[in-house]
């Protein structure tokens, strides 16, 4: 995975690339559904996916017998998931270590997600992270949702470089393209609910978030 601009910044996805979430989602997910005697699948949660929450609900509620409102569904969702989190929400592999490596390497970095400011703030001061970021970009800090590149130009104007000098870490084909759309250095980290996707527009896909050639990358930059 060559790359001849330096990386100068770093911009991470939240939910299943810094947490498990999209595991908790799609235990939440199913349990709406079978209310509604049907099963989440693979080809829901991918429609949903990466996407700000009105966008994912209304993909959602596309598949049902009879279609119903996406903020209703939303918020019913939002219940059965935060009572599954306690139980279930987990850092996803390397997580600590890569910020560490980040923190040694001097190379700024911020989050940029689909979902609200506070769930994203209810993961970070869980595990104690808010103060490890320069900035968070949320779905209300944006007018057009991923894959639209919106946010990750935001993120690295937010950051002061170049969108070709940051790199952008993703578990979402969604997330990907919009990465990949706004200039950035995109390295995707699929897992078992995102592995289906396409991620043939990445500069490289890695196995975790310490993967050898992604912190070769990182070491590079700062040599």
């Amino acid at each position: 995975m060559s790359h001849t601009v330096p990386i100068q910044a770093v911009a991470f996805d939240l939910d299943g690339l810094m947490f498990n979430t999209e595991h908790v989602f799609f235990l939440s997910g199913d349990a709406l559904l079978q209310r509604r005697g049907k099963k989440m699948t693979s080809e829901i949660l991918h429609g949903m996916m990466g996407r700000r929450a009105l966008e994912g609900f209304q993909h959602l509620s596309s598949h049902l017998n009879e279609p119903e409102d996406p903020h209703e569904l939303w918020v019913e969702s939002q219940e059965i998931f935060y009572s599954l989190l306690d139980q279930h929400l987990k850092p996803m592999q390397g997580l600590f270590e890569l910020l560490d490596y980040l923190d040694e390497l001097d190379i700024p970095k911020g989050v940029a997600t689909s979902s609200p400011r506070q769930h994203l703030e209810t993961l970070l001061t869980q595990f104690d992270l808010m103060h490890r970021f320069q900035i968070t970009l949320t779905a209300e800090d944006v007018t057009h949702g991923k894959p639209h590149p919106e946010i990750y130009l935001t993120t690295a104007q937010k950051l002061g470089v170049g969108p070709e000098r940051m790199l952008v870490l993703e578990d979402s084909e969604t997330g990907t393209k919009s990465g990949v759309s706004a200039g950035a250095h995109v390295v995707s980290i699929p897992h078992e609910h995102s592995d289906y996707g396409d991620f043939s527009s990445a500069h490289y896909i890695a196995s975790s978030l310490t993967d050898d050639k992604l912190l070769e990358l990182l070491s590079a930059s700062r040599t």
